[in-house]
């Protein structure tokens, strides 16, 4: 099993609870699915199996978490949170989904 699919597999256990939400669907996103809310994507896992989530710039940094660099540019609000950190992606997605559910109209 590549990393990607692992990471796939994982991010379903996690995010098991917010897909039950009414507003909640996985689609297609950067070449993975993802997580969205309202059309708003909040959650993926990139190619080499972490999970990338959109959280405030104050919670990344509480988290201590890197900016997810696209292209050679940090994006703004995009963190990645290793599969060494697994067990803490239930509660990052649920974050993640809270923020974007939050800014989107």
């Amino acid at each position: 099993m590549d990393a990607r699919t692992r990471g796939r597999e994982r991010l379903v256990e996690a995010a098991a609870d917010l897909i039950d939400r009414p507003d909640v669907s996985v689609g297609r996103m950067f070449g993975s699915e993802g997580y969205s809310v309202r059309g708003k994507l909040f959650a993926f896992v990139e190619r080499g199996g972490d999970l990338v989530v959109k959280l405030p710039e104050a919670r990344i940094a509480e988290l201590g978490l890197d900016p997810m660099v696209m292209r050679g540019r940090p994006m703004r609000e995009w963190a990645v949170v290793p599969f060494a950190r697994d067990g803490e992606w239930s509660a990052i997605a649920a974050d993640a989904l809270a923020f974007v559910d939050e800014i989107t109209p």
